[in-house]
């Protein structure tokens, strides 16, 4: 029995081992990319170990510098603003909907789910938006319009519904409010699911780009994705016109083209995977203790 089970443990290892290699390996061939010359490229293809080292990517794309870092600082707003106002409202959304006593639990619960199902529209939305919210070139366009999502209340109420209602209804006897309960009590017990989800939301503003681009003409409010998208339209319209290249005294065999784009790939994802380290122990928790408490 303990040789096969030695075994099958190995074997697991080794399954999730070459998972891991074949996971990294894509991103380590992106930055590889990024960092090698135009010209290496287009003779060698890409390669993880650079023939030809080059920063003419990055060159390129920091070439003004006080732009990509201000659209860096709009990204870290709404990121950071979005993500602690949404867990706020969708953890007090879940926490109504996961009471057993709340008499219209069944009635909410559904509303919610259908809104997951059935949307109203990109054209009601923009409407909304800019026409009775007045939130055209506004941050709050950025923010809003992804603030409180119906998967992510129902993930965090069947966190909620774990807890029990005995732990409340003491709460109750020795005088706590209904928001003392829910600040003191159900948010420190619910901190792996909230890291959880909150790291998910993070993702979704981080990389929301078309909002931005629907609502965002100023460009002093442009986030990251979208000057990236608007620097990758540019860097296509360039190489496809050669004419137009040849006006603005470009010479395309030099430009950075494919490396542009894997440039353009670390910039964007870059600040996140080293983010992500730090919430992996809460992230692992929040998605295995609701299955461990039933």
């Amino acid at each position: 029995m303990e040789a096969k089970f030695s075994i099958s443990k190995g074997f697991l290892h080794l399954f999730f081992t070459i998972l891991s290699i074949a996971v990294v390996l894509p991103f380590l061939l992106v930055i590889a990319v990024s960092l090698t010359d135009e010209k290496s490229l287009t003779e060698h293809g890409y390669q993880f170990i650079p023939s030809d080292f080059s920063l003419s990517a990055y060159r390129y794309m920091l070439d003004s510098p006080d732009i990509i870092f201000r659209a860096y600082g709009v990204t870290m707003l709404v990121t950071v603003v979005g993500t602690l106002v949404s867990l706020l409202i969708t953890a007090m959304t879940a926490y109504v909907v996961s009471r057993p006593d709340y008499r219209y639990n069944r009635i909410t619960t559904f509303y919610v789910f259908f809104t997951m199902l059935f949307s109203g529209g990109l054209v009601p939305s923009y409407i909304l938006v800019t026409q009775y919210l007045h939130l055209k070139d506004s941050l709050l366009a950025l923010i809003l319009p992804i603030l409180l999502s119906p998967f992510n209340i129902m993930v965090m109420k069947g966190f909620l519904s774990k807890i029990p209602l005995e732990v409340i209804e003491s709460a109750k006897m020795d005088g706590a409010k209904e928001y003392r309960i829910f600040f003191r009590i159900i948010l420190p017990l619910a901190t792996p699911a909230l890291a959880t989800l909150g790291l998910l939301i993070a993702f979704a503003y981080w990389n929301e780009w078309f909002n931005a681009m629907l609502y965002i003409d100023d460009p002093n409010k442009v986030p990251l994705q979208l000057l990236l998208v608007r620097t990758l339209n540019s860097i296509e319209f360039i190489t496809t016109n050669s004419e137009f290249a040849q006006q603005l005294g470009i010479d395309l065999s030099d430009f950075p083209n494919n490396s542009a784009r894997m440039a353009i790939a670390v910039l964007a994802g870059g600040p996140m995977l080293v983010i992500f380290p730090f919430f992996q122990r809460f992230f692992v928790k929040g998605l295995t203790v609701g299955s461990l408490k039933g």
